[in-house]
């Protein structure tokens, strides 16, 4: 038995302490102090993952100094955003613990990948990992079977910790490319919202099947221009996180594509929506970072253009449909 603690009372970080505190001792913080008040009161969040009753062996701990002390190993599941901010004050009050992040996406303005900002803050010999995978959080605070994938470019570490970690409904598979990780668990989110404007304009299933197997090519070129392997954009972190996400009725990042093919602005729907969807940021730092990768990305442009150029959803959707045919 590890002391873990979770740094994000969101619903990924609530319901990943809620897991880990069947075999360890968790500790979950978030910085909303009414939240967390409410949490220990009741042992719900109801914000984040409502009607789900929380482990009584769950803590909860306002305090982030508090919180980060005395772990064997810190968890941190913030808005990519917040990440770096995290890392940093961790470094700083709590160095040297081994780290874990659940974040997703590519950072705002520099397009970084969050190990590329993990390495930035505390430096490439730390014993750090992703975790990533297809899973929607409610499930996994409900304890149904999920596959996940912990990669660390130390293959020891990431065994270690797997083996601390895997559950029999909690699956956790090694893995020492962070890159195709990484770049997996950003760019299926932006793949999400083309899937849900596809679908919210009723062009059916066919379409649906054709749009995820592009964006897996897409998600592909990208990976192994960056230095991610194959294998990996064919594994859990790959194909299986894209096709739950594009997919599941949970997925935020699809309802906002659903959402925008209704006609919706998008600060509506993300006011409406009460959660972050990365992919609406990500879209913009991915056609960045394809182009000075000189990789051609046509969903990720749509989905960019659509989002952040006034590009309505049927002509975003058309621009894909015009373009000339070419091999596969």
């Amino acid at each position: 038995m590890r002391r873990i603690s979770v740094f994000g009372a969101g619903a990924w970080g609530t319901a990943l302490a809620q897991s880990f505190a069947d075999h360890h001792r968790v500790r979950l913080w978030g910085r909303d102090h009414r939240l967390m008040d409410e949490l220990c009161r009741t042992r719900e969040n109801r914000r984040y993952l409502p009607d789900i009753r929380l482990s009584d062996a769950l803590e909860f701990e306002p305090d982030f100094a508090r919180a980060a002390q005395g772990a064997d190993l810190h968890l941190v599941v913030t808005p990519l955003a917040g990440l770096r901010e995290t890392v940093r004050t961790l470094d700083r009050i709590a160095p040297g613990v081994p780290l874990l992040w659940a974040c997703k996406g590519l950072e705002a303005g520099s397009g970084k990948l969050p190990h590329e900002i993990i390495t930035e803050e505390i430096g490439a010999a730390a014993r750090c990992g992703v975790l990533t995978g297809p899973s929607f959080a409610a499930e996994v605070a409900r304890g149904l079977p999920t596959a996940i994938t912990l990669a660390a470019a130390d293959l020891a570490f990431a065994e270690t910790w797997v083996g601390m970690l895997h559950q029999p409904r909690l699956r956790i598979y090694a893995n020492t490319d962070l890159v195709g990780c990484e770049i997996g668990g950003a760019v299926k989110n932006v793949m999400a919202i083309a899937a849900g404007v596809s679908d919210g304009m009723g062009f059916g299933l066919n379409a649906r099947a054709a749009l995820i197997t592009r964006g897996l090519a897409e998600i592909a070129r990208l990976g192994r221009a960056l230095g991610g392997r194959g294998e990996t954009l064919m594994g859990l972190a790959g194909v299986g996180d894209l096709i739950l996400t594009c997919t599941g009725d949970l997925s935020r990042n699809r309802r906002v594509g659903l959402a925008l093919a209704q006609g919706k602005s998008l600060a509506d729907i993300l006011r409406d929506l009460g959660h972050v969807a990365e992919g609406v940021s990500t879209a913009r730092e991915v056609v960045s970072l394809a182009r000075r990768q000189q990789v051609e990305m046509p969903i990720c442009e749509a989905v960019d253009a659509l989002l952040h150029h006034g590009r309505g959803a049927r002509a975003a959707v058309e621009q894909l449909l015009a373009r000339d045919p070419r091999h596969e």
